[in-house]
């Protein structure tokens, strides 16, 4: 007998979707030299980063960093095919090692893009705070290995997706576009009512706020 299970309530899948659009966006600006749109999208990311964190405290249930955060013995169980039943529901166990790496990596990218300095067409809106030669390196960074960090996991999730499509037979995209999964046994879904939608809102309000004073100390 299968169960509908609400998995994923709305902000998370809104957040999900916006950030695959900036990160498209952030990949084909840089490659085409927008710089004005690379700063805003890279702006909205922060925004949308500094929610996620937030949101993975309060937000719903399989929405939680405590509902995926595994130990050790726990992910080892489900590399050898004895899955806990949540293992089926939220983020698996590998799938929680790519979420928390994607927003570490972004993170990273965000983090030294705003105290990058190309000395040609760019400077980050922070780059006043620190030493010429951090400023370079943040730009090395940013321009070679995390750029390239951020396309590998993107190409590695995508690849992640076809393949539980195939072997596993796991439409992942479907729950991440409804909300809903079909699981076999009885499970807690995710609360995902007006209150929790007007909470998301506040939070992105004021992670926004939050993005728009980090930006503009840069003209303090």
């Amino acid at each position: 007998m299968a169960y509908r299970v609400r998995v994923w309530d709305l902000p998370t899948r809104i957040f999900h979707w916006v950030l695959a659009a900036c990160v498209i966006g952030l990949v084909v600006t840089a490659k085409a030299g927008a710089m004005l749109w690379h700063e805003r999208l890279g702006s909205a990311v922060l925004a949308l980063l500094l929610f996620r964190i937030v949101w993975g405290l309060v937000g719903g249930h399989w929405s939680r960093f405590r509902t995926f955060v595994y130990a050790p013995a726990s992910v080892v169980a489900y590399l050898r095919g004895r899955a806990h039943p949540d293992h089926l529901i939220g983020h698996t166990p590998l799938g929680a090692a790519s979420v928390f790496a994607m927003l570490l990596v972004l993170a990273a990218q965000v983090g030294t893009g705003l105290v990058s300095d190309d000395e040609i067409s760019f400077t980050g809106p922070l780059n006043r705070f620190i030493s010429t030669d951090a400023g370079l390196a943040a730009t090395t960074y940013h321009r070679s290995i995390g750029q390239w960090l951020v396309i590998g996991l993107v190409v590695l999730h995508i690849a992640a997706i076809a393949w539980y499509a195939w072997r596993k037979r796991q439409n992942l995209v479907r729950p991440m576009i409804a909300g809903d999964k079909e699981v076999g046994e009885e499970a807690r879904s995710a609360r995902d009512d007006l209150a929790t939608r007007v909470l998301a809102a506040v939070l992105l309000a004021a992670c926004g706020a939050a993005t728009w004073w980090i930006v503009g100390l840069g003209n303090g």
